[in-house]
């Protein structure tokens, strides 16, 4: 079974694809918005249930997606592909990184660290990275390694399915590092290394299995009845494992991370095909659309959210309080970004100016419009 050819890829690309995006982005925020919330209270809420069944998943279907459209891009001129799958992602990293850093960095010198520690870490950030953005770090390592291993993509993918597996732990090496050059990471380990290896495997199945993946979306729609049926199946083991603590023991984790892709993109077609949900599906495709300017700045809202929803309504439950926190985490940034494109004001925030384009690549665009943010492509 060969990987999925580019046209087929590129001429598939349909609505459902926005909807699962949008679907996974509101499960990542939900889990810094709950998790972030209960930590400043001291107590869990309602709303850490739902965190808790979406953690097989979560992240899992967001590298599978990630992966689906490859094959469309995998086999262009190394300079053009780097363009877009490396110098593309790093652009927003650093200006990103930049961006969360400056507004952190006051409160780690208010906690005692020290002008030189903070600035190390912040340089430190290219190794380990910085908070929520180590998605679009380690997306561009994945491109890239599947490019370079392409005609080995089995033998990837099989080594990538024992790395998920593997029992792998770089906290030692992440303290010595730390001791090393003087830096603070209230991480447990690599991110580089510990999600390399969890979720190299569900971008490459993204990337070789894209054919079957848009087909199961087909038969979603062709026989709902059936589909639903499946999909509370597993919802009920999903859940049944995460509440007795198997999720993430090995090759569990691994299935459930599969199960949940697939499950999310049954999801998703249904939702894209049924008129009577179209209310719920326009505004999840339109977050999905733009899955990544939510990604890269709901930090900000979600934490002014928090801060507020504390102060002013402390008598309100946790769960709830997360609720609201979630809400304004995902609209917040989609108010932002439409004002930017109204106003014009911070392109370069979303939009990858001409400046930070290599010249000679098609990706330029000859009429002026700026290279956009494109996630899954």
């Amino acid at each position: 079974m060969a990987p999925a050819s580019g046209d087929r890829v590129a001429k598939d690309r349909v609505n459902w694809v926005d909807t699962a995006k949008g679907i996974c982005i509101i499960f990542v925020v939900m889990m810094h918005t709950t998790l972030g919330l209960e930590k400043a209270v001291g107590e869990q809420g309602w709303m850490h249930a739902v965190v808790a069944f979406a953690q097989p998943f979560r992240m899992p279907d967001f590298f599978l997606i990630s992966g689906l459209f490859l094959a469309a891009t995998i086999d262009r001129p190394w300079r053009l592909f780097l363009d877009r799958k490396v110098l593309h992602f790093f652009y927003f990293y650093v200006l990103w990184l930049t961006i969360q850093y400056g507004m952190k960095a006051p409160n780690m010198m208010a906690e005692g660290l020290t002008l030189g520690c903070v600035i190390r870490t912040y340089f430190f950030s290219f190794i380990q990275p910085f908070g929520t953005l180590w998605f679009i770090y380690l997306l561009p390592v994945f491109f890239v390694v599947t490019k370079l291993l392409k005609n080995r993509i089995w033998w990837l993918f099989g080594a990538s399915v024992l790395l998920q597996i593997a029992p792998i732990n770089t906290g030692p090496l992440l303290e010595q590092a730390k001791d090393l050059f003087g830096v603070v990471s209230s991480e447990k380990g690599f991110l580089l290394i510990d999600e390399f290896c969890s979720r190299l495997v569900y971008f490459l199945a993204g990337y070789m299995f894209a054919n079957q993946l848009f087909a199961l979306a087909d038969k979603a729609r062709q026989h709902v009845p059936a589909c639903l049926a499946l999909l509370l199946v597993w919802a009920i083991t999903n859940g049944t494992f995460v509440a007795l603590g198997w999720s993430g023991l090995p090759l569990v984790s691994l299935v459930l991370g599969f199960a949940g892709g697939g499950a999310i993109v049954l999801c998703a077609s249904l939702l894209s095909s049924q008129r009577v949900m179209g209310l719920v599906n326009r505004p999840l495709n339109w977050f999905g659309a733009n899955s990544i300017v939510i990604y890269l700045s709901f930090f900000f809202p979600m934490i002014v959210s928090r801060l507020l929803l504390i102060k002013l309504v402390p008598w309100l439950d946790v769960g709830t309080m997360a609720l609201i926190s979630l809400i304004i985490g995902i609209v917040a940034p989609m108010v932002f970004y439409m004002l930017v494109r109204w106003t014009g004001w911070g392109m370069f925030l979303f939009h990858r100016p001409d400046w930070a384009v290599l010249s000679d690549t098609p990706w330029k665009k000859s009429d002026g419009r700026k290279a956009a943010l494109q996630a899954a492509e």
